[in-house]
């Protein structure tokens, strides 16, 4: 399975941006399907997830402003993002793991695909 990111794009502090995350096939809801970013010069930073009982999971820089939730019927995973900063500028990459393997370092998940380039200017 494929995880494919859309739906970044260019907004001003304080907009809003919906982000898509598309997997090729059918994702189990044994995975938990996670969003990570990269900023330039940065390494790779997990933001949030969401199990396939739905519990969620967000780093403390994004709690309150994202929401994770995800389609298990379309295959489909989103990240609705609010009050957006110029430091939430980065590549968004979404990925998946065991659920039972959770956790938020970035090597132990899998199924990376492209990213896509959220820029929040001041």
């Amino acid at each position: 399975v494929q995880l494919q990111a859309s739906g970044g794009g260019l907004v001003q502090a304080g907009g809003s941006l919906r982000l898509s995350c598309a997997a090729s096939g059918r994702v189990p809801v044994a995975y938990t399907i996670g969003w990570f970013r990269e900023a330039p010069g940065k390494e790779r930073e997990f933001v949030a997830a969401i199990s396939g009982t739905l519990d969620t999971y967000y780093a403390d820089s994004v709690k309150d402003r994202f929401t994770i939730s995800r389609d298990d019927v379309d295959n489909a995973y989103y990240l609705q993002m609010i009050s957006l900063k110029p430091e939430d500028t980065a590549v968004y990459y979404c990925a998946r793991i065991p659920s039972y393997r959770y956790n938020t370092d970035k090597r132990h998940w899998h199924n990376w695909g492209q990213g896509t380039l959220v820029t929040v200017s001041s």
